[in-house]
């Protein structure tokens, strides 16, 4: 993977050699915004396909405008700046791509007006986000941020230290995730993760208002559930007891993908392993997302040309 790109002021470069100066306002206020991107490599077909590539960039311009960066790139310029980025990459293995919309303005001052803004998307090999099979999960101290605060509609850099507080005490404390409570104490989200839970075979989320991030994989999971599964979803407020009392439950996103969760504050969910609908879900996932679902196919963008 020596040969990774990024897409710096303009122009591909050495991944090596993109760098920001010290007094760039996002390095210091926490003033930009990201996506998480994954692609995944067929063996089988020898393509890379990235998946949502679109949506997240939809995400990314919505962001931007909620932030007011002035992204001077269309969706499509987006997909197009990315999907060179990884052939120059010489990429053909499982990728995680992270583009960077931010105030890069070499200023000091609390602001969001009067600062140039920029651009910049690169790759990296990231592998299993949570490394246990079966997740065990703790309640943080620390609460979601609320869309009062700062906007969660948004994934804003500066938001992300919530995320961070939460996962490091968690993590300290013996656990693989946290998941964290909204201001009304009901449950919101993980650090890095939309959270399902079945009961009586119906697949429920705690709703967007809830301050929860409108996650892309969180959408194809319910779509995956409704056509696949032939169950019903809700999305609906959830109390923090109603984990404890869960048939199954589950974590989604671009990182962490599908990953069970077998234990919340040391309670058991379930049998403490991989569900009968978890297990379902991933499968059809894992089939939709490598190309391998013709369904699925507009939802994977291919990178070589064929």
């Amino acid at each position: 993977m020596s040969t990774l790109q990024a897409f710096f002021k303009g122009q591909y470069i050495p991944q090596s050699e993109a760098k920001i100066g010290i007094l760039t306002h996002a390095f210091n206020y926490g003033t930009g915004v990201f996506e998480g991107i994954r692609a995944y490599w067929n063996d089988e077909e020898q393509q890379l396909y990235v998946f949502k590539l679109k949506e997240h960039y939809e995400r990314l311009r919505n962001s931007c405008h909620i932030l007011s960066i002035e992204l001077r790139y269309s969706v499509p310029e987006l997909c197009d700046i990315t999907t060179e980025l990884l052939r120059r990459s010489e990429v053909r293995s499982d990728i995680y791509i992270r583009p960077i919309a931010y105030k890069s303005g070499e200023v000091i001052g609390v602001r969001l007006h009067d600062i140039e803004d920029d651009f910049t998307v690169t790759c990296v090999r990231i592998g299993k986000y949570i490394g246990a099979e079966v997740a065990r999960c703790k309640i943080s101290s620390w609460r979601r941020m609320d869309d009062a605060s700062a906007p969660v509609r948004a994934k804003i850099t500066g938001i992300y230290v919530n995320s961070a507080l939460a996962k490091t005490e968690v993590v300290m404390d013996g656990y693989d995730e946290a998941i964290l409570l909204n201001a009304d104490g009901h449950v919101s989200e993980g650090s890095g993760e939309n959270l399902f839970i079945v009961r009586n075979g119906v697949l429920s989320t705690p709703a967007v208002s809830d301050n929860v991030l409108e996650g892309i994989t969180r959408d194809f999971v319910m779509q995956l559930a409704r056509e696949e599964l032939g169950i019903k979803v809700d999305e609906r407020t959830i109390d923090r007891s109603e984990l404890f009392v869960a048939d199954e439950c589950f974590m989604t996103g671009t990182a962490a993908e599908i990953t069970p969760i077998g234990e919340v504050d040391r309670r058991r969910i379930g049998a403490g392993q991989v569900g009968p609908i978890t297990a379902r879900l991933r499968t059809a996932f894992a089939g939709a997302v490598r190309g391998n679902d013709p369904r699925y196919a507009a939802a994977c963008s291919p990178v070589w040309p064929k």
